[in-house]
């Protein structure tokens, strides 16, 4: 199965080709760049590198969520664009998992992390068990002292990744000798492991309906819930 692997759900923007579970090309960007501007041209190059056509592509991976509103909206619509017009598979994989499947040296808890602004958060926490990633606290919007606590009464060590620079000194003053840090790249999104993450899942069934999973409410979400203060629109997204 051919895969197209796309990831801009934060600043660093990260697209893969896999052939099965071999990642056959791969870029990743962390200057500070215009998704929407670059995401395509990016593909094109790909592809072009291993002498792919987009008739050859089996199925579409977006990472789906937390993450920048504008970022996320971006891969999410070019991959459901790509998927109805293409005829193929769509699949949709968590930016936080994505994050903790690389953390395959952790013997303990994993906690990704996204800087939602201020104290907020954007996090989840994961483990290997049997060489499988499993969920052991569901992704959340959340602040930095409610999340300390949740990891702390996981009696675990707790391997942080992701964008952890800001709060690394209150981190460590939460959970001591219990947390660790990984380096590098491994802090950064990488489509191929998100590629190989949705060759694992089955595609969704409605692309039409296929939203990002932002955790939070957008801003014209915040904007229309003000001004219909007791009412409820659970399809908001989707409509936008």
């Amino acid at each position: 199965m051919k895969v197209l692997a796309l990831d801009t759900s934060n600043q660093p923007m990260s697209v893969a080709l896999l052939d099965d579970q071999q990642v056959v090309a791969q870029k990743t960007t962390t200057t500070q760049l215009n998704h929407s501007v670059q995401l395509m041209p990016t593909v094109v190059q790909l592809m072009a590198d291993v002498d792919w056509q987009p008739a050859m592509l089996d199925r579409i991976v977006v990472a789906q969520g937390p993450g920048s509103y504008t970022g996320l909206r971006i891969a999410v619509t070019t991959a459901k664009t790509l998927a109805a017009t293409l005829n193929i598979e769509l699949v949709g994989v968590s930016s936080l998992r994505v994050l903790a499947a690389g953390a395959t040296e952790s013997t303990g808890i994993i906690s990704p992390l996204f800087d939602a602004r201020n104290t907020q958060l954007y996090a989840g926490a994961y483990r290997f068990e049997n060489g499988e990633l499993v969920t052991v606290l569901p992704d959340q919007h959340t602040n930095l002292e409610a999340w300390t606590k949740a990891l702390a009464q996981l009696k675990e060590p707790v391997t942080l990744v992701g964008e952890t620079t800001r709060f690394h000194d209150d981190l460590v003053a939460a959970l001591k000798d219990q947390v660790s840090f990984v380096e590098g790249d491994l802090n950064l999104p990488n489509a191929g492991i998100l590629g190989q993450i949705g060759l694992k899942m089955a595609p969704i069934t409605d692309i039409d309906g296929f939203v990002p999973n932002y955790l939070r409410l957008s801003p014209a979400e915040a904007q229309w819930a003000a001004a219909h203060p007791g009412e409820t629109h659970t399809n908001y997204v989707e409509e936008v």
